[in-house]
């Protein structure tokens, strides 16, 4: 295989190209350009070397988006070690298992994060080092102390004159060689190692560059959390491969935030979770057109040409004006907010896919996309639907191609239970798919609900018609003492705002109940309602954890 070609090589060939442009930003905060990166990039490869860290050991990022978070992880690849990225969420007994179980060398880490870990529950570290200042937190090998203390003037006699392009060479890998293990964070509460090798990661970021080309001195914006796969990929990897200039929100990205940071950086990409822009067009959009219709434009045919130009200029500038169009996955869009946006024409689409496979299966571009789908499979990949009548009756969806782990670090058996001898995995995932294949999500295997007689329910289109009734935040439909039952995490703000008392809440809350059963079958109506105080725990792509939920009696 040609440098060219790999994967590793593709970083090599964009850092050369694109040495003075603007690489790394944090938002309101330092800016890299692609020489400084190659800098620090080189800096670390002399101290890993030094401590005898060796292609192929293991290396965790565990911290907020930022630069530093980048520059760690080009560092680990282009070194040829394995990438194990952590997601800033997780408890401090879950990264100190994920650094134990992965057997990682060194841990770059935040200090929000640092701040709640305990060394000591990682005794085979050789050593830690913060992403805050790159400064050595923890070492326990003399190598690693020297190698990184001296970095800085190892590097001045290596390159006693200037370090330049011609210096930027980094080590081949090859299609199979394990690039990274990502843990899941999952809706079963189980994380589990998913391998992916070069090849998976690269034919995700080549996907990217064929559905929405970036070219040099673009601008993106990292709001997904690069310790997600989703997040990695969109976000950064393909950003770094088109040599863009990615600004990283280094705050927790409340539709505020990233609304202002739109605003000011105005992307020519945008990749985040649908809540994000269901908040934004219900708080931001929908109150700026006509107070008195509100929310009813989601739920009512718009005739009137102007209005849906004045909307759609409206939904465009929020977001910066200047995107080709924003792309969104990790969990369901709300299925009013997508008929809205189809109907204005905003370049919006949905994706499916999994850590397991890097995480694309499907997308397609906006201009193309079917309403309630969420697009069709990815090149380089081949998806079915387990069903005898794969159009009309949901069944479980199953893919294999280039994107598709390796399998579970050091877990043969979850991996035998996820890929079936003739190499489909199968994802726990219900849908249907039409003839040009155009794949619309039932919901979750393990989420669907038996009713009565027998009849399949699936909550998560009962809880899309409730998120978008008045004064409902978020959902969860469950199944308690053989009944169907509604939990709500009401919009208090909003009703508090507008004078509810929590009585009035409780009201509403049986009016939506009655008004929801009405559309819906017998067999799959609300039996009851029972209000959360609390938002409920969702994994990084804010996708609600379900199992925390399912077994809450009266």
């Amino acid at each position: 295989m040609e440098k060219e070609q790999e994967f590793i090589g593709y970083i090599e060939q964009s850092i050369i190209q694109n040495w003075n442009l603007n690489a790394l930003t944090d938002y309101n905060g330092v800016t890299l350009q692609y020489k400084d990166v190659a800098r620090k990039i080189a800096k670390f490869h002399i101290a890993m070397e030094m401590a005898g860290i060796k292609p192929g050991d293991k290396i965790a990022v565990c911290g907020r988006n930022s630069a530093h978070w980048g520059v760690a992880y080009l560092a680990i690849v282009t070194y040829g070690a394995v990438v194990v990225p952590i997601l800033h969420e997780f408890k401090a007994d879950n990264i100190h298992n994920i650094v134990n179980h992965s057997e990682t060398q060194l841990l770059f880490v935040g200090d929000q994060i640092w701040e709640n870990l305990n060394e000591e529950a990682m005794p085979f570290l050789k050593g830690i080092i913060s992403l805050a200042d790159f400064s050595l937190l923890v070492s326990r090998s003399e190598e690693l102390s020297y190698g990184h203390g001296h970095r800085n003037e190892i590097f001045g006699k290596r390159y006693p004159s200037r370090f330049s392009e011609e210096h930027v060479s980094y080590k081949q890998n090859t299609p199979d060689d394990l690039a990274l293990i990502n843990y899941t964070s999952g809706t079963t509460g189980f994380s589990k190692g998913v391998m992916l090798n070069y090849r998976c990661l690269l034919s995700n970021v080549l996907y990217c560059q064929e559905m929405t080309p970036l070219k040099p001195g673009d601008r993106t914006i990292a709001i997904l959390p690069m310790g997600h796969v989703f997040g990695m990929t969109y976000d950064f990897l393909y950003g770094i491969f088109s040599g863009v200039h990615i600004h990283f929100l280094t705050r927790i990205p409340s539709p505020k935030v990233i609304a202002q940071a739109c605003a000011d950086i105005k992307p020519n990409l945008i990749c985040c979770v649908p809540l994000v822009v269901e908040k934004i067009i219900k708080k931001d959009i929908l109150p700026k057109l006509d107070s008195t219709i509100g929310k009813l434009l989601l739920r009512v045919p718009i005739i009137n040409d102007r209005l849906k130009a004045t909307a759609r200029q409206a939904a465009i500038d929020i977001f910066g004006g200047e995107f080709d169009e924003i792309i969104v996955g990790g969990a369901p869009l709300n299925k009013e907010v997508e008929a809205f946006l189809m109907k204005i024409g905003f370049p919006i689409t949905v994706g499916y896919g999994m850590t397991e496979c890097g995480p694309l299966i499907s997308s397609e571009r906006w201009e193309d996309h079917k309403l309630y789908s969420c697009g069709t499979p990815a090149s380089r990949m081949t998806v079915k639907i387990d069903s005898d009548d794969p159009e009309n009756i949901p069944g479980e969806i199953l893919c294999k191609g280039d994107n598709l782990m390796i399998g579970y670090y050091k877990n043969p058996e979850a991996t035998a239970q996820a890929i079936d001898e003739d190499g489909w995995l199968h994802t726990g995932d219900l849908a249907t798919m039409d003839a040009a294949g155009h794949i619309t999500i039932r919901g979750r295997q393990k989420s669907v609900l038996m009713g009565a007689s027998g009849q399949n329910i699936y909550p998560e289109e009962i809880e899309s018609k409730l998120n978008n009734m008045p004064f409902v935040s978020e959902s969860l439909v469950v199944m308690q003492n053989d009944k169907i039952v509604a939990l709500i995490y009401p919009d208090f703000d909003e009703a508090f705002a507008q004078g509810l008392q929590q009585t009035d809440i409780d009201k509403v809350m049986e009016t939506n109940r009655a008004e929801l059963n009405q559309m819906l079958p017998k067999y799959c109506q609300i039996a009851k309602v029972k209000i959360h105080f609390e938002e409920f725990e969702k994994t990084a792509k804010k996708s609600i954890k379900r199992f925390m939920y399912q077994e809450v009696k009266e």
